[in-house]
Formats: C-alpha cells, structure tokens, sequence
C-alpha cells in the first residue's frame, strides 16, 4: 500500500515524499482511514513504528478542509505527550508535515521560562502540544483556554498513568468541549489503560500494531553477566573493540547516568546524560549534539528518553536492566530504524537476574550469553534471593505487576491487528 491510496491530500502527500517515506507502516495504515472518517481512535503502537505520523497526517487533513480564525490561547487541537523531549519531537513532526500548509503550532513544557511560550500563545496557535503540568499552569493562568479543541490527542497513555498524571489529565479532560475527536494512544496496554479510555472514546475503533517483532529481528541482542564493579570497565572496553557509532547508554537512575557519562568523557568518549534533574536547556543541547554527531554517547534514565526519535543509532546498552520488562523492548527499539540493523548489549549484574528472565519471557526470546573478559559466573547463575534486587528497587515493579492486566469492558468495537 501507498500513502496515495490512503487518499493525502497533496501538501501532505509533498511533504512525505519530501522526507522519503513511501509506504505507510502498519499503524499509518490501520489509524489514518478510520480518524479520516473522524471517528475516536485508541491505536496500540510501540516507539519506532511510525505512530506520530498516523495520527499527524489526518488532523493537518481534517483541519485544512475547515480552516478557521486562530484565537488567541485557543487552540483547535491539542496533544498531550508524558516528557518536554516527546512533546518537543511531536511538535517537529507537525512542522514537518505540515510544511506546506499555513498551520500555527508550538509546544509548551516545564523547565524553561514560560514567557517565549506565553508570547506565542498569545498570537494564536492551531496545534498546542503541552506537557501536563506547564499546561495546568498556563490554563490556571487563564493564558490558555480549551474550548475549541476540536482534535484531542493523548499520546503515550500507559506512560503517563505510570508517571501519576491521573489527576492532571482529568482536570485537562474536563475542560475540553463534549464535541471532539479523540486519539489515544499507548504501547503496553492493560486495564487501567482501557479503563481510563473506556471513560471518555466515544464509540472508538482500536488498532493494534503489535510489538515490533519485524524490529527485534533485525537487533543482534548480547548479555554481559558481569558484577557491578566490572561494568565501567566492561563498557571501555567494548567502545575499544566495537565499532560504535551512536550509541544509547541506559540506567537506571539519574545519579548513575551522570556517573556514566562522566566516566565515558574522561576516556574521551564524547558523552552526556539527559534525566529529569537536567535543565531544559542541557537536555536540548544534549538532544542536538547527539543528533548531530558532536557527541558519540548519550546517557539516559527511561523516562526521559521518551521521545527520542534518533536515526542511525547503532547501538543501545543496557548498563543496568529495566525493572518492567516492556522497557527493554522501547529502549532497544532505538536502533534498527526504517529497516537497519541494530545492536544491544544488556549488563547483566547477580541481583539483576530475574530482571532478566521477566525480559525474557515477555519479549518470547533467548538472550545469547557474550564472551568477555569480565565475565562473573556469580551473576549467571544467581537464583532466589542472590537473583533480587533490594527491595526499594523492586517495589515499583512488584506493585506493576501485581496491577491486573485483563482488560475490561469497553466501547471500542472495533479490533484490528495490523500484520
């Protein structure tokens, strides 16, 4: 299938070809008929498959057939995304794809002065995407209000009812008019996620993209059991060895992600690290040297590498394994875009052991052991309580887990699984 055939009007099909994409992925083209038709979608996408881009593509659509006076502070659609990087990406794609079109757009987030956004607002805007927080603040401030929303996008749902947006989304919720699109969209879902759009779709269709196993199969995954005090000096000696590119470094912790990419520059591998301590301006320059290939190494906590959207990442290290394994599956996703191979290497420590076995039956795979110098036969064999982490870091995943993931009833009717 073509994006011709999926009917894009011509500013949009220019702006596609433009950027050389010339196929519609699963999700585009499950997702892009149906909100054509206008109807309220729940689309369940992993990072990497094209899912911005299905819901973009048909709001510009269905905005350029209708347009309208912009009003200061009132916007027509509005798209809330759980990190200020996810927000900032989203925003970029409205300006991608709608470069030959006349739309406003701007996004708006904490950890910067609110003012430059406040101007912007000020001057009307089509397309807001916000954050929660900064977008309480302006809506309090009566800076923003939200009853021309006609296009209501939630991007990222799992994500942000994991990060305790509940409250926020709700009150945002509550201000938007009856009348209006809905989209909503999550990765990983389960029954809170279902819950919480059983509540406020109307009458939605639901795609389902599946996870990336075309992804997967094209990413070369190694596990390094190595103890603690052996992984920085296993890491130097894989950029020694491997031909590393760009490469995603991910912890588990802030403190670590700076530990780490201070360790990567005092060997001269230009590093930094992006989590929610760093400023908004460290993490966008961190963002803009990475992309730009000033810096080889970019260090990163799961949260806020949400919303990196890097082409060529030629690998992806798991310095310390993710406690929920639908982590593992987004963070190694980076690399092996639009059809390339990838590599991920995951530091497997004693404690971190069942970390490992939940990965491994989630993603239904083998994670082949690699040979190294380092290697702690301690931590590959460690079973019971040796296996465990301490308790303060397995709460988090314990209380997921223990979180029911049957979904219950709800009015999305309609199933689709794209292949």
């Amino acid at each position: 299938m073509s994006f011709q055939s999926l009917n894009i009007i011509d500013p949009l099909s220019r702006a596609i070809a433009k950027e050389g994409y010339t196929k519609p992925t699963p999700i585009q083209m499950q997702a892009i008929p149906y909100l054509l038709e206008g109807k309220d979608l729940m689309g369940i996408a992993q990072t990497g498959t094209g899912k911005t881009a299905a819901f973009v593509l048909p709001i510009l659509q269905r905005m350029a057939a209708e347009i309208k006076a912009v009003m200061p502070g009132s916007p027509r659609v509005l798209v809330l995304a759980p990190t200020r990087e996810l927000a900032a990406q989203i925003d970029h794609s409205f300006a991608t794809y709608g470069q030959f079109l006349r739309f406003k757009h701007t996004a708006i987030f904490g950890g910067v002065s609110q003012v430059p956004q406040v101007r912007i607002l000020s001057r009307g805007v089509d397309i807001l995407v916000a954050t929660p927080g900064r977008l309480l603040d302006l809506m309090n401030q009566g800076i923003i209000k939200l009853k021309s929303v006609e296009y209501f996008v939630l991007d990222e749902m799992d994500r942000m009812l994991d990060m305790g947006f509940v409250k926020d989304m709700r009150k945002i919720v509550s201000a938007l008019p009856q009348k209006r699109q809905s989209l909503f969209f999550s990765a990983t879902p389960n029954r809170q996620t279902d819950e919480f759009a059983c509540k406020l779709l109307d009458n939605a269709v639901r795609v389902d993209a599946g996870p990336q196993e075309s992804a997967l199969d094209r990413i070369d995954q190694s596990v390094f059991f190595v103890d603690q005090v052996n992984k920085d000096r296993l890491l130097l000696d894989l950029f020694q060895k491997s031909d590393m590119s760009r490469v995603l470094v991910f912890t588990r912790t802030k403190h670590r992600a700076d530990k780490v990419a201070l360790k990567l520059g005092k060997s001269n591998i230009r590093a930094a690290a992006i989590h929610g301590n760093k400023s908004q301006v460290q993490r966008t320059r961190a963002m803009q040297d990475f992309k730009s290939g000033r810096i080889r190494v970019l260090v990163a906590t799961d949260i806020a590498a949400r919303g990196i959207d890097v082409d060529d990442i030629s690998h992806v290290i798991n310095y310390d394994l993710p406690n929920e394994p639908e982590n593992y599956v987004h963070r190694i996703g980076r690399t092996a875009r639009a059809g390339a191979r990838g590599v991920a290497y995951s530091f497997c420590e004693a404690d971190e052991r069942d970390y490992l076995h939940g990965i491994e039956r989630f993603a239904r795979i083998k994670i082949g052991a690699a040979e190294h110098q380092y290697h702690s036969e301690r931590a590959k064999n460690a079973t019971g309580a040796a296996a465990r982490p301490p308790a303060p870091q397995r709460s988090r995943a314990i209380l997921r887990n223990a979180r029911p993931n049957k979904p219950g009833p709800h009015p999305i009717h309609t199933v689709r699984r794209a292949n």
